[in-house]
């Protein structure tokens, strides 16, 4: 996200500090554009223009404090619609994807009606999701049950899974 409306936070987690940007929406909730980590490949960095707000992600915050505390399953936060159409159907997917659970790249793939050579563009789409945690992408894994990337690294899509009881 661009421009001088965006919003920002910094969020204390266990996986470290998860940077939080948004921008106002029309009935006074903030619209979440990104969650993303320290070292995260593609995640945000704070730009000239935006605003330090950590009032306006008392939300989104509270409810990352649940999820980590094991007390949420799911996140209840409006968020801004971005991406491709292709994108933004993989994204759906992984939103349907239940709390400690898994599912394969290729189960995606087949959710979204692409099969064959379209595990690795829906790999890439999820590679791409904006809303690190609160759109589980962590939740899905190699067809052989194997952790397979992680734009935060393995290392916290592993703990991710754990913390949610999933088998691996």
């Amino acid at each position: 996200m661009s421009g001088v409306d965006a919003l920002y936070a910094r969020v204390d987690s266990p996986l470290g500090v998860l940077l939080l940007v948004g921008r106002g929406g029309v009935d006074g909730r903030t619209v979440l554009d990104s969650v993303s980590l320290p070292g995260q490949k593609g995640g945000a960095e704070v730009r000239d223009g935006w605003r330090l707000a950590p009032e306006a992600f008392t939300e989104v915050a509270g409810q990352l404090d649940e999820y980590f505390a094991g007390r949420r399953t799911r996140f209840d936060v409006p968020f801004a619609q971005s991406g491709t159409e292709f994108q933004r159907r993989v994204w759906k997917a992984l939103e349907d994807i239940p709390y400690g659970t898994t599912v394969s790249y290729g189960d995606i793939a087949r959710q979204v009606g692409s099969s064959g050579a379209g595990v690795r563009a829906v790999g890439t789409a999820i590679g791409r999701n904006p809303l690190l945690v609160v759109r589980p992408c962590h939740r899905v894994i190699g067809a052989d049950g194997a952790l397979r990337g992680y734009a935060a690294g393995l290392e916290r899509k592993e703990r991710l899974l754990a913390l949610e009881g999933g088998s691996l």
